[in-house]
């Protein structure tokens, strides 16, 4: 039997007899089988309605991208901290001058002028009428239901473009993408009291205050991980939080927090950006609330945003991934860190991985450009973003953006002797991005431990995730005065991505690069001995126990938890000078270096590696 949803592409003559087309010319199709599971069909969308679609034009350079990324994060290569500039990291992903030109004819011989949305120009945005995106595509744009909250999308199964452009179209968005809401990575809280600290603070992990066994604090998070409390001072440090579905973080919520559990550092404050009409002042949201209060809490005076992502985004089911990615990408001077705690499962993009792989793409420029990604895992164990029931029996469900190799996915653990593994945290193994060189030998060495267990439920050469994990288990918070304890991997990505920030501080005061891409770092020879290895517990979930928490890297916790002072040790070791970030000279060797390594590439036919299919367990 067919599965639902399964994505096909053929060639066919097909004459369109419409006006404004190219008929009777061969024609690329992109269809689907069938109504993906979970959306239910209504009605034809109305003729008169609007869409806003997106047009992905084919990347020049996207295996270079991808060698330069590597190229300037890896501690053993010679360009190791000599990020790329802006429009190195653009010129890579621009569309050729004839793709530019191609699609531009082709809206054009159909009245449609298109509108760049990207930095590099590797995206287009038009406006058209349901009666004109039907006739442009070939297509039957209707009208579906997410059956869970009943929310309405405008979608085709399938659609055309002429075989002249296959080359340089990767696809439209959204046309036959049915992708689930974005889903927040926060289980449920429960009422607590704010908790009353000294001004003394604790340097050492063998002096974890008792209360941390039941509720995490700052001073709990500082104990355990070493992480300092002397506010941070370089100049050009900053850390961003990302928010969607209306999250937003109150100031006074923030001021009550710090006087609580920072008297030593009350004053830490942040500043709210929007990007598609996000809301930036109101009443504090749990998750929002959770993000800033353990990034100005932890990351002391490190310059914080919040990017408050609103519903005006034209990016469909992404609910503003792809336009906070672009956003950020356009400014000259991105942060340096960024947190996200909302996130999808990988399987809504099974029958569209050119989605994926893009805006795991738009993550790599980032990377490349100095800034580091950090994602929440997810809270559901093997069964995906949330705990659920609906894979018992069947395969483990991975989650997105966790699968993508160019960012690091953060995990979360519990209790403080033994710190274990929290059973929601999710882990396990990407069924669309192939597992990157980087993580070879940590990934075998867990697989051969391993054994036979959950054996045919998880693609065992794709990318393996979290990479690293912290505390995720009843963290205090402080929204509208009364405190709350929130559990999740959404405490735990904001805890790391402080320690990140922190790091940076001591890196660019000593006139070093900031740390960038984190993974082929964390993952090199020696770099395990700078966290502390969680061998205790399992995230169960698809009626299985999950995958154990075992010696060295594991999908429930990655490496482990952070030791400060120890990552710093490491870090300090590994670091180049900055000479302003990647600085020309550095740039130009980083680039011909890439070229070199992209060439390299071709010839022995090494590119960015997709798993396509589950057959290969």
């Amino acid at each position: 039997m067919v599965a639902a949803g399964l994505l096909v592409l053929s060639l066919f003559s097909l004459a369109l007899g419409k006006p404004l087309t190219l008929a009777s010319e061969r024609l690329v199709v992109r269809s689907q089988v069938d109504v993906p599971t979970g959306f239910t069909y209504q009605r034809k969308a109305a003729t008169e309605n609007t869409l806003n679609l997106r047009i992905a034009l084919t990347q020049n350079n996207a295996t270079g991208l991808e060698a330069a990324l590597y190229d300037v994060s890896d501690p053993n290569s010679e360009n190791y901290g000599h990020h790329l500039t802006k429009a190195e990291v653009e010129a890579m992903v621009a569309p050729s001058a004839e793709t530019v030109s191609k699609v531009a004819a082709w809206l054009g011989k159909n009245n449609i002028t298109a509108q760049t949305i990207s930095p590099a120009g590797d995206w287009l945005s038009i406006s058209v009428p349901v009666s004109q995106a039907n006739t442009l595509l070939n297509a039957e744009f209707a009208e579906y239901t997410w059956d869970k909250t009943n929310k309405t999308v405008v979608r085709t199964l399938a659609y055309s473009i002429p075989e002249t452009l296959q080359e340089h179209l990767a696809f439209i968005y959204p046309s036959t993408q049915f992708i689930p809401p974005v889903e927040r990575h926060t289980p449920a809280f429960q009422a607590l009291d704010l908790p009353r600290r000294s001004k003394r603070t604790r340097s050492k992990r063998a002096a974890v205050p008792a209360k941390c066994d039941t509720q995490i604090t700052p001073d709990c998070l500082q104990a355990l991980y070493n992480i300092p409390t002397t506010p941070a001072s370089a100049t050009g440090n900053s850390l961003a939080v990302s928010g969607f579905i209306d999250e937003i973080a109150n100031k006074d919520d923030l001021a009550t927090f710090l006087a609580a559990t920072r008297p030593d550092a009350p004053d830490g404050t942040f500043t709210a950006v929007s990007v598609d009409g996000g809301i930036t002042s109101g009443d504090g949201t749990v998750e929002a609330t959770l993000d800033i209060q353990y990034t100005v809490g932890l990351a002391t005076n490190v310059p914080t945003t919040f990017v408050s992502v609103g519903n005006n985004n034209k990016d469909g089911d992404l609910g503003g991934f792809l336009d906070i990615i672009n956003s950020l990408l356009a400014e000259d001077e991105p942060p340096l860190v960024l947190t996200t705690s909302f996130g999808f499962n990988e399987a809504s993009f099974a029958t569209e991985p050119d989605l994926a792989v893009n805006l795991c793409t738009a993550y790599g420029q980032l990377g490349a450009r100095g800034t580091t990604i950090l994602f929440a895992s997810g809270d559901g164990g093997v069964s995906g973003s949330q705990s659920s029931t609906a894979c018992d029996g069947q395969a483990f469900v991975p989650t997105f953006p966790s699968g993508c190799p160019f960012l690091t996915s953060v995990g979360s653990t519990q209790g403080v002797a033994p710190e274990v593994a929290a059973d929601f945290s999710s882990g396990g193994f990407s069924e669309i991005f192939a597992r990157p060189a980087y993580q070879d030998t940590a990934v075998a060495t867990y697989l051969a431990a391993l054994g036979n267990t959950n054996a045919g439920l998880f693609q065992t050469k794709g990318r393996a995730y979290p990479d690293v994990s912290t505390q995720g288990v009843q963290f205090v918070i402080a929204v509208a005065g009364q405190a709350q304890g929130v559990s999740g991997t959404s405490a735990s990505s904001p805890t790391f991505a402080s320690v990140v920030a922190l790091l940076n501080d001591q890196l660019l005061n000593a006139g070093k690069a900031p740390l960038g891409f984190l993974n082929p770092l964390i993952y090199a020879s020696g770099s395990a001995a700078a966290f502390n290895d969680i061998t205790d517990g399992s995230n169960p979930g698809c009626g299985t126990d999950g995958f154990p928490a075992l010696a060295g890297w594991d999908p429930v916790t990655g490496f482990g938890t952070p030791d400060f002072n120890k990552l710093l040790t490491l870090v300090t070791g590994s670091a180049v000078a900055a000479n302003s970030t990647a600085g020309a000279t550095d740039s130009a060797t980083a680039v011909a270096s890439t070229q070199a390594a992209t060439a390299s590439s071709t010839a022995t036919g090494r590119k960015h590696r997709h798993n396509k299919n589950r057959a290969a367990y």
